[in-house]
């Protein structure tokens, strides 16, 4: 009898200098199979021994602590060495900071198990993809919340919520189920904010959520449509073929 594969086990460095906070993520971590605890810190400068000299796969980063914050942590480790991390954080005061070390967003405390479950999904999925390639990514701290600015206030909402995005000149128009938002802003600039690996740009004025893909259909000269979950059908350009296919082969 042939044994089934097993699933892989990601290591998993919590940072975070509440003894309370520490508690809630171990607790989280240990109810995981796919996931171990490589080990705790209590603050910034240990978490860039603890990760230069363990190298764990993934790290739950405080972002705030004293003397060396999370985004200290991610300067001194440099982002193309760090880990796949999830930022935690009780405030989103550092948004622009962690915007500007390729974060997309973080996680706000309390720590909820649907939001924490959905941020190591797609931590553990990221994680797959460096080991598939052989290489370690950016930093790649995972959304829950996005900040929008509309008509002079500041809407927040959940990338997971966004079923797909397309340019108009200089804005961007946002498809969330029956609503839809016009942001100012630019398609590239939204993609870089977004959560890597959930989100696919399939053509130069569309982006699209991965998990509303409901099928891919061959389209004309080689290119695809993408078929989504409510039945919207988007047609890939040629510039990004290769993306689509990429998703293809790492969704089988």
């Amino acid at each position: 009898m042939i044994a089934p594969p097993m699933t892989p086990v990601h290591r998993v460095l919590i940072v975070d200098d509440e003894p309370l906070a520490r508690a809630r993520l171990r607790e989280l971590v240990s109810d995981d199979p796919a996931l171990v605890l490589a080990g705790e810190c209590a603050n910034g400068r240990d978490a860039v021994t603890a990760i230069v000299r363990d190298d764990p796969d993934i790290v739950l980063l405080d972002v705030q602590m004293p003397e060396l914050d999370g985004l200290g942590v991610v300067r001194a480790v440099g982002a193309d060495r760090m880990p796949v991390t999830v930022f935690i954080t009780a405030s989103d005061a550092h948004a622009v900071s962690a915007f500007d070390l390729h974060a997309v967003d973080y996680v706000l405390k309390p720590v909820e198990r649907d939001r924490f479950t959905e941020a190591l999904r797609r931590a553990k999925r990221r994680v797959g993809q460096d080991a598939g390639g052989g290489g370690r990514t950016q930093l790649a701290a995972l959304v829950t919340r996005l900040a929008l600015k509309l008509e002079g206030r500041t809407l927040f909402i959940a990338p997971g919520t966004i079923d797909w995005v397309e340019a108009l000149d200089n804005h961007v128009r946002l498809h969330t189920g029956r609503e839809t938002l016009v942001v100012r802003d630019t398609l590239t600039h939204l993609a870089e904010r977004l959560p890597p690996g959930l989100f696919l740009r399939v053509h130069r004025s569309t982006l699209v959520n991965t998990d509303r893909i409901r099928e891919i259909q061959p389209w004309f000269g080689g290119e695809y449509a993408i078929v989504l979950t409510d039945g919207t059908k988007l047609t890939t350009g040629r510039r990004y073929r290769a993306a689509v296919q990429a998703f293809l082969s790492g969704s089988l």
